[in-house]
């Protein structure tokens, strides 16, 4: 009997949880537009569903896990906006109800773990709201985290073989924080192999069983859709390689981007930092003292990585869902080594105050989609546009204060293209033309800004050059619409100079004739 009532007290939780993570999610979704960022994952997975593959079709840069796990969410329940956020709405539910279960086997109260995993639900995915790489890539890194703490706590072997999995499909939804951490992860296993005097090894082998189904996994895709694994390497570490010396060598450490930024993460910390003098000051150490101390070292070094990574991609903050993942961490060494209720309390506000503060920021202001300073009542409704997008509020930072006026000029651009009888590709932030008009050949890009594309003073700018140009021509095409106040500058990337003719269709859109080149 009182099992049925635990299992039925578990399960609301997760149902709260779940409807939780879901609400918020769809609510941020459906709730402004950023275009190159909003809709690069919706082309990627409609490529994809027309058998256009990333690293073989298109040059991309950013992990093809997202756009895989898009394409299988289109394949199933049709291509929508519904659909898409849907897809980010599924990664922010794993998230919470893994923290819940997570924060549960560390031995904290089911009512704080609720607390916790609730704000992490309300300032994970929601900032974004739609599929976004730095996203993936953050969440299953800090899912991958928790798997190593509670492998290295229970020497569970299930969680020594999903720890390498996870952090493994971080890496292919981008690269950082997931290179950092592995070094970490390997510097830890190495450090738990000393205290257990090397003589219990069973769990590098299920390590090992996790780096062999991820590498069977990848392998799979590879070899079933015939991607060039040179293209992988050249695209996908090669090349941001050489963006990542550059951003590391312009990185500023000072106070603001360092610490004001991220003081409430640095707050959350506080408790843990405490509880951790208590713990390395017990003079005789048994097994779980030195495990613990293992662990605290594992969270203190990885959040700081998060922290570094983030500096790195000199994007919006979106990390804050460390708060308070960083609290429960907290909690966990003051009931064991700080019994400590101010403390406690400490957490809670921080929590509170927190997840208030960028829930209003964030995912009602859009601050992460430059949309902060934007009157999102003048939003219209998406179906405007297409009747697969209802329900989005659309309004961009591109025309702000006149979204119909964007309205009307992608209805013109798309009436435009679809006179069009030559073969053609757009080369867009609007990135859903494609979609609605549907096309079936695409711009050999995964997407269009400085940094996706190698600049002619980059040492891969002739094999991208080869790359795209070969790519025009496997496909006939004849004609490319470039859709965007500022993207004709794509045409010094485009190679093709003095053989095209130019036409401006309307203020945003022109028509590019390579019927010469």
């Amino acid at each position: 009997m009182n099992k049925i009532k635990i299992f039925k007290g578990k399960y609301f939780y997760f149902l709260l949880i779940i409807f939780i993570a879901s609400a918020f999610n769809y609510f941020s979704g459906f709730r402004g537009i950023f275009p190159i960022d909003s809709f690069l994952i919706f082309d990627a997975g409609y490529k994809v569903l027309n058998d256009f593959h990333p690293f073989r079709d298109y040059w991309s840069i950013t992990g093809p896990f997202l756009d895989y796990i898009q394409y299988l969410v289109f394949k199933i329940f049709g291509v929508s906006w519904g659909s898409f956020v849907l897809h980010a709405a599924l990664i922010n539910v794993f998230l919470t109800t893994v923290t819940f279960n997570f924060f549960s086997k560390l031995g904290i109260n089911k009512n704080f773990s609720l607390l916790y995993s609730v704000s992490i639900a309300i300032l994970g995915y929601p900032s974004v709201g739609t599929p976004f790489m730095d996203h993936h890539a953050s969440i299953l890194s800090l899912i991958s985290l928790m798997a190593l703490i509670l492998a290295l706590k229970n020497n569970n072997n299930f969680y020594w073989f999903v720890a390498p999995l996870l952090l493994g499909f971080s890496f292919f939804s981008k690269q950082i924080p997931s290179t950092y951490l592995s070094f970490l992860f390997l510097f830890i296993i190495l450090s738990y192999l000393v205290i257990l005097k090397f003589k219990q090894k069973t769990f590098l082998i299920f390590i090992l069983y996790g780096l062999i189904s991820f590498s069977a996994f990848v392998l799979f895709f590879v070899f079933i859709n015939d991607i060039p694994i040179k293209n992988i390497i050249m695209q996908y570490i090669f090349y941001p390689m050489s963006i990542g010396e550059v951003r590391s060598d312009t990185l500023k450490f000072d106070i603001k981007n360092s610490i004001l930024q991220f003081k409430f993460i640095y707050f959350s910390l506080i408790p843990s930092l405490v509880a951790s003098f208590y713990l390395i000051k017990i003079k005789k150490k048994n097994y779980k003292n030195k495990v613990d101390i293992i662990i605290l070292s594992s969270f203190f070094f990885s959040i700081f990585l998060f922290i570094y990574s983030q500096l790195m991609t000199k994007n919006q903050i979106l990390i804050f869902f460390l708060i308070p993942f960083c609290a429960g961490m907290g909690h966990y060494f003051i009931i064991n080594y700080f019994n400590n209720q101010k403390l406690i309390y400490f957490l809670i506000f921080i929590i509170i105050i927190s997840t208030v503060k960028f829930h209003l920021r964030f995912n009602m202001d859009k601050k992460f989609m430059e949309l902060n300073n934007i009157d999102i009542n003048l939003a219209i409704d998406g179906k405007e546009i297409h009747p697969k997008f209802s329900g989005l509020k659309w309004i961009t930072p591109n025309y702000p204060k006149n979204p119909m006026k964007e309205v009307s000029l992608l209805k013109n651009t798309k009436e435009e293209i679809d006179m069009e009888n030559k073969k053609k590709i757009i080369i867009s932030d609007y990135q859903f033309l494609p979609y609605i008009l549907n096309l079936k050949h695409f711009a050999p890009n995964k997407w269009f800004d400085n940094l996706s594309v190698p600049n002619k003073q980059s040492p891969f700018f002739e094999k991208y050059k080869v790359f795209f140009t070969k790519k025009l021509k496997e496909q006939n095409v004849k004609i490319i619409f470039i859709v965007g106040k500022n993207k004709i500058n794509y045409l010094d990337k485009i190679f093709i100079e003095n053989c095209f003719t130019k036409e401006d269709l309307n203020e945003i859109t022109f028509k590019l004739d390579i019927s010469n080149c």
